[in-house]
């Protein structure tokens, strides 16, 4: 009876069930999430889908990371795809999705995310949710600071974590103060195709870029970018680079850059990066090594960089939806400051400096602060809005998300997180049109959430319902890898533009089977190409001879499916990569390098009809020597 009693005081008080908020997040079966929620994988290098309110994670893109299940970075199509200026690279640490925009509100059409590590942006096509592009950056150490889009996706800008020596070379590094630079990195986004190229680079000094965000409104054409560390240390930073009263927030007049770009004020500078692209009729992946960069000195190039002073340590830096206010998040600070554009802009006119760093003005601070908020929690780090007025900022200390008013800087409403949160996410929170009815909190840590599952538990996403005065928590779910940063937009945005198969008519790879009447086994020398089809419930052929020991093998298998979700996959026993999975009208290629003679079979890995187990074949392995001769069948072909 005592036990019934306290299980009926925990349901009460702590059930979602009290509050009927299950009814919130529950989606009948066969219905759809209101939202998409786009959530970086951090160091799965992979980008996850969720749904909102639900929670329902509805899949993992690879990115920078390999994926056995969908042959990402194994097959021979998507292998360039993680190329680099330092070889084939099959793993990132991707921290900040975010999604394009038109006019400053999100539009569907792409999601853009970083590789911290090795320095690289990625643009995935949200007509597949593939990874249709890859451009590694040059210069830059902890791609950190990126990739935030402008108001309409003109640039994704990208600004290097760890300054660097500037060009790379050997030297000591107690050498690093004034020799190593921050590169802040424009990638110019194509309009239509989405094509990413590197525009330009701001040479800035050997602070530590952290995060950014773009203007809008009547900021649009500046970025803003914090840094820390500009004490310029080099060892043990939670002490060196804690020193100052203040760091800065970099802001960046990009049409004035584009200005000068014009004028031809840039220099052009060696580098070596790769450029890495998917080309959807194809169905093929290149890798291009790029040879150098253009790059702007703010010394040299006047009214293109100035500093906005702020509490020091800031890590994320916001703008509202008007573009007139920017919040710096200083961890270290007690108070929240909110810097006026149209102040930046004032004292920018007047020349109301406090000194310069590097030949960059440094604007005088109590000439810039629209407002503070005071004492609203302890470590501040990211802040989205609702579209109402409202701000949301993240405490990572005190464990909480705490709500205020843009304009009148006072807390009104603050509810905690489980635990130590980080970024968090308000569909479209970060664009001219938040969509003010979600909140998901992004925790670093878990602990007793979840069920136990041994020293290491999946990082936790928190939905809060933010539509009232007071915001109120609805769900917790586990994440994919460790969730730096989100964006959700309305699943109509998206769902329109769904690719649903490939037109087989339109597949243009060099190895494609378009009929079943065209496979075929063909023999180069030690290399042996075999054209394959798939379809409900076949191989074609499905009897392949005449492979040797030591012939390099080529598996082309065209997916003659023209059926949404009818994917076929593939593998052979003794492969060393991973299986391929093809989409309807797709082609894919599987490579294998038989080592010993036998009979092998293979078969389709995914479930797709009734007669799924009966999907296979066998390939005939014979001495290196012999001279069996090529043939293929099925059936009685």
């Amino acid at each position: 009876m005592f036990t019934g009693c306290k299980q009926s005081s925990q349901t009460s008080n702590n059930s979602a069930l009290s509050s009927d908020v299950a009814s919130k997040v529950y989606v009948a079966p066969g219905e759809y999430d209101e939202f998409y929620a786009f959530v970086s994988g951090g160091f799965s290098g992979q980008l996850s889908v969720y749904g909102l309110p639900s929670g329902r994670l509805l899949k993992v893109i690879p990115v920078f990371s390999q994926d056995a299940e969908k042959g990402y970075g194994y097959n021979e199509e998507t292998i360039p795809m993680l190329n680099t200026s330092f070889g084939f690279i099959p793993w990132d640490d991707a921290h900040h999705p975010e999604l394009s925009q038109t006019d400053g509100e999100t539009d569907g059409r792409w999601v853009f995310i970083n590789g911290n590590n090795t320095p690289r942006i990625a643009r995935i096509d949200l007509s597949t949710f593939e990874t249709a592009e890859i451009i590694e950056i040059p210069n830059s150490g902890g791609n950190h600071s990126s990739p935030f889009t402008t108001e309409n996706t003109e640039y994704v800008v990208a600004g290097t974590r760890f300054a660097v020596p500037y060009p790379q070379k050997d030297m000591s590094i107690k050498e690093y103060k004034g020799n190593f630079k921050g590169a802040l990195t424009f990638i110019d986004v194509e309009k239509e195709s989405g094509h990413m190229e590197v525009a330009f680079q701001v040479l800035m000094p050997g602070f530590n870029y952290d995060l950014a965000h773009s203007g809008k409104g009547k900021s649009h054409g500046w970025t803003f970018f914090t840094t820390y560390n500009t004490e310029e240390s080099n060892t043990l930073l939670e002490v060196g680079a804690s020193q100052n009263d203040k760091d800065y927030i970099a802001a960046i007049n990009w049409k004035k850059a584009e200005e000068y770009i014009a004028e031809g004020k840039f220099k052009t500078i060696p580098a070596n990066y790769a450029h890495n692209i998917y080309d959807e009729k194809t169905h093929v992946a290149t890798s291009e090594m790029k040879k150098e960069v253009r790059v702007l000195d703010p010394a040299e190039c006047p009214g293109l960089v100035y500093f906005l002073p702020t509490p020091k340590s800031p890590h994320g830096v916001d703008v509202d939806p008007t573009g007139e206010y920017i919040v710096g998040n200083g961890k270290l600070s007690a108070d929240l400051t909110v810097h006026s554009f149209t102040k930046v802009l004032q004292a920018i006119e007047n020349k109301s400096f406090d000194g310069e760093a590097y030949g960059i003005p440094i604007l005088k601070m109590d000439e810039i602060v629209a407002g503070i908020v005071e004492q609203p929690g302890l470590g501040p780090l990211h802040t989205e809005f609702d579209g109402k007025g409202n701000a949301y900022t993240t405490f990572f200390i005190s464990s909480e998300v705490v709500k205020w008013k843009v304009g009148t800087w006072e807390v009104i409403d603050r509810i905690p997180s489980y635990y130590s949160v980080g970024h968090l996410m308000i569909p479209g929170g970060d664009s001219k049109k938040p969509e003010g009815k979600y909140l998901v909190a992004l925790n670093k840590i878990t602990k007793d959430r979840y069920l136990p599952t041994g020293p290491e538990l999946n990082h936790s996403a928190q939905l809060y319902d933010i539509s009232g005065d007071k915001m109120e928590l609805l769900l917790d779910f586990p994440t994919i890898g460790e969730p730096h940063y989100a964006q959700g937009i309305s699943a109509g945005k998206v769902m329109s533009k769904s690719k649903k198969f490939y037109p087989i008519d339109e597949n243009e790879h060099p190895h494609a089977t378009k009929s079943e009447s065209d496979v075929k086994v063909v023999r180069e020398g030690n290399i042996v190409r075999i054209y394959m089809t798939a379809i409900r419930s076949h191989l074609n052929p499905d009897n392949i001879e005449g492979v040797k020991v030591g012939d390099k093998v080529y598996f082309h298998l065209t997916n003659l499916e023209q059926d949404w979700d009818v994917p076929h996959g593939f593998s052979v026993m003794g492969a060393q990569n991973a299986e391929l999975l093809v989409m309807p009208g797709q082609t894919e290629t599987l490579y294998w390098e038989p080592k010993q003679e036998g009979v092998y079979p293979f078969y389709c890995t995914d479930f797709c009809s009734a007669l799924h187990q009966e999907m296979q074949g066998y390939v005939r392995v014979s001495p290196a020597n012999s001279d069996v001769p090529v043939k293929w069948a099925m059936g009685d072909d």
